[in-house]
């Protein structure tokens, strides 16, 4: 496909050249899954520094994904850059807006996506974002395209260390971070960090039904979750013996597999669609992605989000997907995060609850994040 010499794929082109069944249950739910259906939560306002604000938004300004604003895998694909961090190599993505529409007090914008997944997982939401700043997308070490080390080992501390590094070595600007589960806890850390920098280089938080650890041993003060740590560690246990883990691996990546479990996890069953199984398949298959998989799911939690929170002193948007099974609302990190903007000390935080969304709410509805999203970033341009 021929594009378009002012297009911002053209234009961030390498080289700026023209280049032309039977269900399957998933092995093991996150720790913070319960069975039973969360409650539904009330509706919720935009509350900023503790007053309510008035979003003009039309009907018509936000709409469902169309062929005009999605990106097609192919041109993220062949658009995408690499970087050199600490002898490794991570791939991202970038999409610039033309100067035209390009505002100077819009601060660039950070995708950082979940556990499984990668730059194509914001395919929805890179162009509807990019209306008037530049987007980057990055693929965290061990996902995507970026490199997955033999015997690395992985951290939320590293991953939250990798953003802060990109931010300023690629886009040399204070920057809004925007994260879904695991990616929104690295990009708290990251934020927690900035707002103690002389420097900070982090101006906006954006979470999406952020994860309590990298994996099922996040510690919290919850005794559902104390009682299955015998289970996890035995999870552990088999995941380290190699055949046990690479059967394991396989059955999960298989597409029927992969349909069901992101069937579970979405509410909108008609964003569960075989490109979304490929996004999430394709970089399965690549040389070391069963080592990473292992040492992800195997690894330290990582930091605790709620010693980390009180720290942050930029703007906080949360959005949570109210049908979420692994961080449900009225589990302890949803009841968390939904007491944010009526805590004391938190008026920097704004909640928005996301009514029939799953764990990933920018791709399972993506339409509802943007109403969201839009007025808030507008907001803190100006």
């Amino acid at each position: 496909m021929q594009m378009a010499l002012n297009s911002p794929l053209y234009r961030l082109s390498p080289n700026n050249s023209l280049q032309t069944t039977t269900a399957v249950k998933p092995f093991f739910r996150h720790p913070f899954y319960h069975q039973y259906s969360p409650n539904r939560a009330p509706e919720y306002k935009l509350i900023i520094k503790s007053k309510t604000v008035s979003l003009n938004v039309s009907s018509s300004s936000v709409s469902a994904p169309t062929s005009d604003t999605r990106i097609q895998l192919a041109d993220i694909k062949r658009s995408s850059v690499k970087w050199e961090w600490k002898g490794h190599s991570v791939n991202y993505f970038v999409y610039k807006t033309s100067q035209e529409s390009s505002s100077s007090n819009s601060p660039p914008v950070l995708l950082v996506h979940g556990f499984g997944a990668s730059i194509p997982h914001w395919r929805n939401n890179i162009k509807v974002v990019a209306q008037n700043r530049d987007v980057y997308a990055i693929d965290l070490l061990g996902f995507g395209d970026s490199d997955k080390p033999p015997g690395y080992r992985y951290t939320m501390e590293k991953w939250a260390e990798l953003i802060l590094d990109f931010v300023d070595q690629i886009v040399k600007q204070p920057t809004v971070l925007i994260g879904n589960s695991v990616g929104s806890l690295a990009c708290v850390i990251a934020a927690s960090e900035s707002s103690s920098s002389p420097k900070p280089s982090i101006n906006g938080l954006v979470l999406l039904n952020c994860a309590g650890g990298m994996n099922n041993k996040a510690v919290v003060d919850d005794w559902r979750i104390k009682l299955l740590f015998p289970l996890l560690w035995l999870i552990d246990f088999l995941l380290n013996q190699r055949w046990i883990a690479s059967f394991i691996f396989e059955r999960v990546k298989q597409k029927e597999s992969l349909k069901n479990i992101l069937s579970s996890v979405y509410s909108n069953k008609e964003s569960v669609d075989d490109e979304l199984v490929e996004i999430i398949k394709n970089p399965a298959e690549g040389e070391g992605a069963l080592d990473a998989f292992v040492a992800i799911v195997t690894g330290p939690p990582g930091p605790n989000p709620i010693q980390l929170m009180p720290k942050i002193t930029v703007p906080v948007l949360i959005l949570w997907g109210d049908d979420d099974p692994f961080t449900p609302l009225d589990g302890p990190v949803g009841k968390y995060f939904s007491s944010l903007p009526t805590s004391q000390g938190s008026e920097n935080v704004t909640l928005s609850v996301l009514e029939g969304v799953g764990h990933c709410p920018h791709d399972d509805r993506p339409e509802l994040v943007h109403e969201k999203l839009l007025p808030w970033l507008a907001l803190l341009s100006s």
